[in-house]
């Protein structure tokens, strides 16, 4: 996607030097624009447990990256316990999205059949690139199905501008490219349809302020920065046609995790009659699960992260301040589980489908048990 009119992905190989990763660091945005190399397995670790990367896909690609990092420096005669407590490692730091774990074990599993270490790290490059091509890949179909619904949305209001509600960042940058939310508002756009989107700020990180309007102010597509509680009222009166959101994991029966707040988005759509639709690549299903709310794992984050807010103050930089009393306590969840029932379809690099275990398995057959 671009960046200053510039294409770019959000990870990739250091063209002068193979054995360095580069990320877009995300902590900086939307005020300043950078780019982190990572050189060891354990710098890929911190910037997924800072998120300096985030968004389920890029979770994945980043562990992915990880990974083959961990082989480039492990001692040839330690190289699978090495990759073993790696691996161990970077699926210890963020429990609920599914696509961490399913990168490590795919890069385990790729690497195990070497005929040594040599072979091994080839190995483990070209599959984390596999890996970072096939989120590209995903995304865009997710973006050729997800088309379909804005089609029909235009047809009912021809000549009218579609609004759509997003809640967080599931766009390019939570991805390697495309997103998965936002996939389909860019086909739109692209196909060039009149798309406005509902930016929610999405506290307590803001990556809906600080992510979502930066991208989609890139590729030059019409959005609206809102409060996180305003969705509600813009269904009410008629504003909102359809809301997307993206996925941490969903369950085989269609529950989904993601960010905190969708629920509440998910209630009041069911309320006023308009679609909820969640998009996500196949790597973020956790077929090994069905009741979303019992299970999924929910990470709980530092409590600073609600007590303090940082933007950019009069004179151009950057700064955190407190925004309750001192001595306030606050808990921070990262995410919340939206049941299945609340969800209109789900949309995946296979196709559209309801949010049940019937709809989920007849694009998935394999996962039949």
């Amino acid at each position: 996607m671009k960046v200053y009119g510039q294409d770019y992905r959000t990870i990739w190989l250091k063209p002068q030097d193979h054995r360095v990763v580069q990320v877009i660091d995300q902590t900086t945005l939307p005020h300043r624009f950078a780019v982190v190399d990572l050189h060891t397995m354990e710098d890929a670790r911190q910037a997924i447990a800072a998120m300096t990367v985030r968004g389920a896909g890029l979770i994945g690609a980043c562990a992915a990256f990880g990974m083959y990092l961990a082989a480039m420096e492990s001692p040839e005669s330690e190289f699978r316990n090495y990759l073993n407590a790696a691996g161990d490692a970077l699926k210890g730091t963020r429990p609920t999205a599914a696509n961490l774990a399913w990168a490590v074990e795919r890069m385990l599993g790729a690497i195990a059949h070497a005929p040594d270490v040599a072979h091994a790290r080839l190995i483990a490059m070209r599959e984390a690139m596999a890996i970072a091509d096939q989120d590209v890949d995903h995304c865009r179909r997710i973006g050729v199905h997800g088309l379909h619904l804005i089609r029909d949305i235009a047809q009912r209001k021809p000549g009218k501008t579609i609004n759509i509600l997003t809640h967080c960042n599931a766009g390019w940058l939570a991805f390697v490219d495309v997103g998965s939310a936002t996939a389909p508002i860019y086909a739109a756009h692209q196909a060039g349809m009149d798309v406005h989107v509902w930016v929610d700020e999405t506290r307590p990180r803001n990556q809906g302020a600080s992510l979502t309007a930066w991208e989609l102010g890139q590729h030059g597509i019409a959005h609206t920065l809102i409060a996180d509680n305003a969705g509600g009222h813009l269904m009410q009166h008629g504003l909102v046609d359809l809301v997307i959101t993206g996925a941490d994991r969903v369950t085989r029966s269609g529950d989904v995790a993601n960010k905190i707040g969708t629920y509440l988005k998910a209630l009041a759509a069911r309320d006023n009659g308009i679609p909820m639709v969640v998009a996500l690549p196949s790597s973020t299903f956790d077929f090994a699960l069905r009741d979303g709310v019992a299970h999924i794992p929910i990470e709980e984050r530092d409590g600073a992260e609600v007590r303090y807010i940082s933007g950019l103050n009069s004179q151009g930089c950057v700064e955190s301040v407190r925004i309750c009393p001192d001595l306030t306590p606050a808990r921070n969840w990262g995410f919340d589980v939206t049941p299945s029932r609340l969800i209109t379809k789900l949309i995946c690099e296979r196709g559209m489908c309801d949010a049940n275990e019937a709809s989920i398995l007849s694009l998935f057959p394999e996962q039949r048990k």
